[in-house]
């Protein structure tokens, strides 16, 4: 108790021997330096953040914003690259849709979208799911499903698809030995289309890293429980994996639907150079290939802008459908909670 009392007096004592605070003046303004320096620091900040974003804002406006409202314009004009604009209105998507081969396109570009891309999907997804697992030469392995996606949109991939799959070739020889004579692949217009979704399957390597990433961030734990409740493996896919992976397998959609719309050079290529016609029977004829042919080859620029921009409204309409359902089959964490 002694050393109690001690210990307080000698507290007191250096309370008392403290040197008083100055009290504040009866209406005496606030001290506002540190907040005027903070305010003039957020403001340097954000002037070095619009300086760093400069060179964007001038790409967008002079590479993607004024190149496509200049398009808009010429959408609505004839205009053949050598004479000037002529205000024609709706007349360029009045004759697009009475144009024929404007339909083939579309028809062809639908039916590679539909068949092209959920192949595609499903290819990266099985390999996927066969590589999330530790085992031997995995980053053999991941590299090599991976490296298509680098080089199979190249001009130089097309032509040797080509060759793999023209008259006489690899592909015709080794068919004939099973009887199963259909002759080249890209002269049939049977089976030119076909050609064309093998090689963008054969292209699955970017939407397969992304599942393997989506992947690897399934809970571990979820498996063991629906194990121990006895689920299959087919089971513990439908219940487990996909609604897991559902927003990474949402991404992957969008993202390879808005590519194949745009599919153009490889339909090129596989078609031969010098062809007009867009593949036997406009079997290859894509929307970016009729495209093409109109504004560079029958100097048509004006029907062209207005392809160009009925392409884009699909696009975003797809789009726009895939935002709106998206509820009904995408799980995010926040719905979970």
């Amino acid at each position: 108790m002694t050393r109690t009392t001690t210990r307080a007096a000698e507290q007191g004592a250096e309370r008392s021997a403290a040197p008083p605070r100055p009290a504040a003046r009866k209406g005496a303004a606030p001290d506002t330096s540190g907040a005027a320096a903070g305010r003039r620091s957020g403001r340097r900040e954000t002037l070095a953040g619009y300086l760093f974003l400069t060179p964007w804002c001038i790409g967008i406006l002079l590479l993607t914003l004024g190149p496509m409202l200049v398009s808009l314009y010429l959408a609505f004009t004839d205009y053949t690259l050598f004479d000037s604009p002529r205000w024609v209105g709706f007349k360029n998507f009045q004759e697009m849709f009475e144009d024929d081969r404007w339909w083939t396109s579309v028809e062809v570009t639908l039916r590679y979208v539909l068949i092209g891309t959920p192949l595609k999907l499903l290819a990266a997804l099985g390999v996927a799911l066969l590589l999330v697992k530790p085992r031997k030469g995995q980053g053999f392995y991941r590299s090599a499903f991976y490296a298509p996606s680098l080089i199979g949109a190249s001009v130089s991939i097309g032509i040797v698809w080509r060759a793999i799959f023209n008259d006489d070739a690899i592909v015709d020889k080794s068919m004939s030995l099973f009887g199963w004579d259909v002759g080249g692949w890209i002269g049939d217009p049977d089976w030119a289309l076909p050609t064309l979704i093998t090689l963008t399957v054969w292209q699955f390597g970017a939407p397969m890293v992304i599942f393997l990433a989506g992947l690897k961030q399934v809970p571990r734990e979820l498996y063991e429980a629906a194990e121990m409740d006895g689920a299959g493996a087919w089971r513990r896919f439908r219940s487990i994996t996909l609604p897991m992976i559902s927003p990474v397998l949402f991404f992957n959609l969008l993202l390879e639907l808005i590519h194949s719309f745009q599919v153009f050079t490889s339909a090129v290529v596989l078609a031969g150079s010098g062809t007009n016609t867009g593949g036997p029977g406009d079997s290859l004829l894509v929307y970016g290939w009729y495209l093409y042919e109109q504004g560079f080859r029958n100097l048509r620029m004006g029907y062209a802008a207005a392809m160009a921009w009925m392409l884009m409204l699909g696009i975003g309409l797809v789009t726009a459908v895939l935002f709106k359902t998206q509820r009904g089959w995408v799980h995010y964490e926040e719905d979970a909670r």
